[in-house]
């Protein structure tokens, strides 16, 4: 039997190095996206196609939006808060400064209001696993929730029962469960759910629906593919026309709309050629719907 599947639409032109960390924001109706490489800040406007951009001075591993107002960002050097009217920043906390050689990545709000972010190496972090996983509490507080062996951190979600937290660790191109508890954020008996097969690439960022399945952008793999954790099966793939999808995230009026990031990263100029849409946006409009992401409630 064969694996449903679609097609994603082009919907911006952007050519980003490293677009990541797509995240819907229903107040503005909009999505905030960066690209880490070039240090920007995006908030794109799918109804309108419009894409404006923050210049940052630092990294950015990913973004989410917080109840009292503004931004938090995960930066190469901590966690910041950024308010994108004034443009100020203010950090929050830099568990990691002793680790110069590392970056935060990827990350998201638990049900709680906690932000979680992974670092991993600047360089060489496909060979050498020096990163770890952290939550921001809502007081302002880090705590270490695993490491420090994570090689990238990525994809990371949360069951709609909170009872379970599915997290990417991309080198290892597995996808893990940890039971969770919600009240002290503890995570414990780590499972593989899912295997990436040869061929697919590995898995980069997540979302998750309001079934509980993941879908997962696949560097590599050309596709986000839609996860049954139940069943370490994919049951449905969208096709995106560059080598590397980095992650998605629901959106739109419905929350139907699957936003895709891409990457140039590290193509020359034969393989630009053959994948001239690499680094843009991408939408798929699917048979399923997402969950409203939640806000850092510090």
């Amino acid at each position: 039997m064969s694996t449903p599947t679609s097609k994603a639409s082009h919907a911006l032109k952007i050519h980003s190095t490293l677009g990541e960390g797509p995240l819907w924001d229903s107040e503005r109706n909009a999505y905030w996206w960066i690209d880490i490489i070039e240090k920007k800040l995006h908030l794109f406007e799918p109804a309108s196609r419009q894409n404006r951009t923050w210049q940052l001075d630092y990294m950015p591993g990913t973004v989410v939006t917080r109840q009292s107002g503004g931004l938090v960002l995960a930066l190469e050097n901590g966690f910041a808060q950024f308010d994108p009217a004034t443009e100020e920043f203010s950090l929050l906390a830099d568990p990691e400064s002793d680790r110069p050689e590392n970056r935060f990545n990827d990350g998201k709000c638990d049900p709680r209001g906690r932000f979680w972010a992974g670092t991993m190496r600047i360089e060489n972090h496909m060979e050498q696993s020096t990163g770890s996983l952290y939550s921001l509490e809502k007081n302002g507080e880090t705590v270490k929730r695993l490491g420090s062996n994570i090689g990238v951190s990525n994809g990371i979600v949360w069951s709609s029962d909170s009872r379970f937290m599915y997290f990417i660790d991309s080198p290892t191109r597995n996808i893990f469960r940890f039971d969770y508890e919600p009240e002290t954020g503890k995570i414990e008996n780590r499972q593989i759910i899912f295997e990436s097969p040869e061929g697919l690439g590995f898995p980069d960022g997540m979302a998750i629906d309001t079934d509980d399945h993941l879908w997962v952008a696949f560097w590599g793999g050309n596709c986000v593919a839609k996860i049954d954790p139940s069943r370490g099966m994919i049951t449905e793939r969208v096709e995106v026309p560059v080598n590397a999808p980095t992650a998605c995230a629901f959106g739109g009026p419905k929350m139907n709309e699957l936003l895709i990031t891409t990457a140039s990263l590290g193509l020359d100029q034969e393989s630009k050629n053959k994948q001239p849409l690499a680094g843009d946006l991408f939408i798929a409009e699917v048979s399923a719907t997402g969950v409203i992401p939640a806000q850092y409630g510090g």
